[in-house]
């Protein structure tokens, strides 16, 4: 059995998000976005609402569901690195933050997308 490294299972992860997020109409800005030491998966437009995206990619769910894994000091850095690319792209609308768990293989995987998840 091959052995699936963790960066190509987030990889793909981030990948399936984007495709997912698209095909709901989301205007994809930006991936892996990066300030410092803070990184945005996602950075997406629907209407009028920018929305960051916390993508979590897991192969199964034996210790936790993927968005179990997003602590309050990782989002509190994606709040700041938020709040550093309003600043640059002089953004002064509606914001929202989003995670996106992903839980399975390329033949058989569950997506599940939490709106306004902090």
């Amino acid at each position: 059995m091959e052995k699936v490294k963790t960066k190509e299972i987030g990889d793909w992860g981030e990948q399936l998000a984007e495709e997912f997020l698209r095909n709901l109409g989301y205007w994809i800005l930006e991936k892996n976005w990066r300030t410092g030491k803070s990184e945005i998966d996602i950075i997406a437009i629907l209407e009028n609402t920018l929305v960051f995206v916390e993508v979590k990619t897991r192969k199964n769910a034996w210790f936790g569901n993927p968005e179990d894994f997003v602590t309050q000091q990782k989002a509190t850095r994606i709040k700041n690195a938020s709040e550093e690319y309003q600043i640059l792209n002089r953004y002064e609308g509606f914001i929202r933050f989003d995670i996106i768990g992903i839980t399975g293989k390329k033949s058989e995987y569950e997506i599940l997308h939490f709106v306004d998840a902090f």
